[in-house]
């Protein structure tokens, strides 16, 4: 038992990130144990699922056919059956909506330790290690399992998305699912907070904070997401305020955001915040208070009134 199960994530018909995410962190894991890669796609497109995850790295794809959406029942038989017939070490599952829903379930059918929301993983000897983040980001807590075999659900954006091909097996996964125990059906799927925005699949962000002032002068802000093309976010008093809804709030209370371009107008950089777009490629921080904390993690800073040079970026860029 030195083999590594990861579990793949999608929604709406694409892969998630948090899906090459668990193969980067699998590969570490596999690489420190000297066992194989595992990774399983449940439901959906699997076929073409299958061939997006063969990746460097990768042993062995399972794709495993059942319906198109993700089911809690389904996916906790399957998971089951799948570590039952791997065996492997350690299963990795996704820190998101789906895997919070089946990982706890499935590591007690196992009788597994199981650690949630792992920000980093290693092995020492024979234990495995997992750090997760405490009272908002300020404190991190590093737990030793001493077990055969541990679960874990690793948070999204704290691994390198895994994107290089290889050349791994893809096999079809023959679960046994029993239909008498399924007792919930998935009808659809709605965005928490309404509209057709999803802020985790943009490219490019620019995200406002209180340092807007007034509802008013999102007007600002909005023309410069246009004139780059890019899509608005906040952090959590402009939703809070009702300016912006739920679905475009950044942090650890809102959704973890991962773009090449962030760009943070106004946001002084609280941990909450900075808990959800750190993972983000390159961050621009723009505020008159040089001593934000904002600026500890941005790779470029203007220390300037936003409303000078909010307006001077529009004109630059249109």
């Amino acid at each position: 038992m030195t083999d590594v199960l990861a579990i793949a994530d999608h929604r709406r018909g694409e892969l998630r990130d948090i899906s090459f995410e668990l193969v980067t962190a699998g590969r570490e894991l596999a690489a420190e144990t000297g066992g194989d890669l595992h990774v399983a796609v449940i439901s959906g497109d699997t076929e073409r699922f299958g061939e997006q995850l063969q990746l460097d790295g990768v042993d062995t794809v399972h794709t495993v056919e059942d319906g198109e959406e993700f089911n809690h029942d389904v996916y906790a038989q399957v998971v089951t059956q799948l570590f039952d017939a791997v065996e492997p070490q350690f299963l990795l599952m996704p820190n998101s909506v789906n895997g919070l829903d089946y990982a706890p379930a499935v590591a007690n059918r196992l009788g597994l330790a199981y650690v949630s929301d792992v920000v980093d993983i290693g092995v020492d000897g024979s234990t495995l290690t997992a750090t997760r983040e405490m009272y908002g980001g300020k404190v991190e807590t590093t737990t030793a399992v001493e077990a055969d075999q541990v679960a874990v659900s690793i948070r999204g954006a704290e691994w390198p998305v895994t994107d290089d091909t290889g050349d791994a097996d893809i096999e079809a996964f023959e679960a046994d699912v029993d239909e008498s125990a399924v007792r919930s059906t998935v009808t659809g799927f709605e965005e928490v907070g309404g509209g057709d925005v999803d802020i985790s699949e943009a490219d490019v962000l620019v995200s406002i904070g209180r340092g807007i002032e007034e509802e008013e002068n999102l007007d600002l802000v909005r023309d410069l997401a246009d004139a780059l093309d890019a899509t608005l976010s906040s952090s959590r008093p402009i939703v809070d305020a009702g300016w912006l809804p739920k679905n475009r709030q950044v942090g650890q209370s809102g959704k973890v955001v991962t773009p090449d371009v962030y760009i943070a107008i106004g946001i002084s950089g609280a941990v909450q915040h900075v808990a959800g777009m750190k993972g983000s490629d390159t961050i621009v921080a723009i505020n008159t208070d040089p001593n934000a904390p904002i600026y500890d993690i941005a790779d470029y800073g203007i220390v300037d009134d936003l409303f000078d040079v909010v307006p001077a970026l529009i004109e630059e860029f249109e």
